[in-house]
């Protein structure tokens, strides 16, 4: 087996110079898949990551899949039956849920704009809807009235801070997400007089933090929020979800997430939150960090040219199918994802060259100016850390090409 020398931060192997996705050979794999591009997601990388994180976490403390990042149905129902609990975010992904054969229950419903078909859907399916405003609240009980339901909530925080270097802030400061901690005991009261269930909190303070400081931080700053919340709720609280907050790296220079200090400070906060309230149980709510590392996006070199010196290997694959890994239209500074040819893993022969896509733009670029092995016509260009915010996030409509196939492997 060699190393693969263009990638260092994949997980795949590589054999005889080829990349192997779920055991299979890439070319080999593009062959059964029909044609490029397209993404796939290997099954025991997944299977794996979760376990590894159990391992390591404290006993008893729930694990849930943030189906936003990714929702392909056969991804789905494979994480169902590896953690604790499903968290979606609209009306489609809780049908997506429900199909993967995650039991009502199990299942929690976040966003900040649901529609009151998709608050009745919730309510008749029986899942825990994550109240984000007092009309929801509202709207939630009249709905249960008609079914004669109590509709389970939990009231989804805005804290007062926010998860220090994170990719993406959820909550702290003035935000359109969840109710703001201080207006919380208000609602709580509103919630008494209503026919609900009432669950617990969520509190989700942001995400893709790769410092396992600030994510220790923004555990304890949670649950300590939701200890002194839970004095004015109106029932025994029975669970705390505080998020994840766990990034994975994606550009050269970035450490992968060191665990082992969060879940060992996790511990004395669960015997805490444990002891105060008897009957709570604590959720971890990840997404990217448990499937993004999973997952390869693969195109096809359709033509090989040389621009005044650069070398462009323009493919089938674009930004139109991975947003993220082109830039986001347009980062400040453009950062590279990990990228190699797949079929030539061990190639001696290389030099700079950048990924193109067919799109009439120049900002279709998967590749600015990377060392590649010497790629020809046909090769196969893969994009690694793209088993999360993939096709769902990318602007498929654009220019009109064919939307990527998905694959579980």
């Amino acid at each position: 087996m060699n190393k693969p020398r263009h990638a260092p931060q994949i997980h795949f192997p590589v054999v005889d110079d080829v990349l192997q996705v779920g055991g299979i050979p890439l070319n080999r794999l593009a062959q059964r898949v029909g044609r490029t591009p397209f993404f796939a997601y290997d099954r025991d990388l997944c299977t794996q990551r979760v376990r590894d994180l159990r391992a390591q976490l404290p006993q008893g403390v729930l694990l849930h899949y943030s189906i936003k990042a990714n929702p392909m149905p056969a991804l789905v129902h494979h994480m169902a039956g590896l953690v604790d609990g499903l968290d979606v975010a609209s009306g489609g992904e809780l049908k997506t849920a429900l199909d993967a054969g995650m039991a009502p229950a199990r299942i929690s419903f976040a966003g900040p704009a649901k529609q009151e078909d998709e608050l009745a859907q919730a309510v008749a399916a029986g899942v825990c809807v994550n109240v984000e405003s007092e009309r929801e609240l509202i709207a939630l009980a009249r709905i249960g009235d008609a079914f004669g339901i109590a509709p389970r909530i939990a009231l989804r925080v805005n804290p007062d801070f926010e998860l220090k270097s994170s990719g993406m802030k959820m909550g702290g400061g003035a935000k359109p997400f969840g109710i703001d901690a201080e207006e919380v005991p208000r609602v709580l009261r509103l919630a008494g007089t209503l026919n609900v269930d009432f669950q617990g909190f969520h509190i989700f303070a942001g995400s893709q933090s790769l410092r396992a400081d600030a994510i220790i931080d923004a555990q304890a700053r949670s649950i300590a929020l939701a200890l002194r919340l839970a004095e004015a709720a109106p029932v025994p609280v029975r669970q705390v979800n505080i998020g994840g907050g766990f990034g994975i790296p994606y550009f050269p220079g970035e450490e992968r997430l060191d665990v082992a200090p969060i879940a060992a400070r996790l511990a004395p906060e669960v015997e805490s939150l444990t002891a105060a309230l008897p009957q709570a149980r604590l959720a971890l709510e990840l997404g990217r960090y448990l499937v993004g590392e999973c997952g390869v996006y693969v195109a096809r070199v359709v033509d090989r040219k040389v621009s005044r010196g650069e070398v462009f290997l323009v493919t089938d694959g674009g930004m139109h199918h991975h947003l993220a890994a082109s830039g986001n239209l347009g980062q400040v500074i453009r950062k590279n994802y990990p990228v190699a040819v797949g079929n030539r893993m061990a190639a001696v022969d290389s030099g700079p060259a950048s990924v193109t896509g067919p799109l009439c733009t120049p900002l279709d670029i998967l590749a600015d100016r990377m060392e590649l092995a010497h790629a020809q016509v046909g090769d196969l260009v893969v994009v690694f850390q793209s088993g999360a915010y993939g096709p769902t996030a990318s602007p498929g409509a654009f220019l009109g090409h064919p939307a990527p196939l998905e694959v579980l492997v």
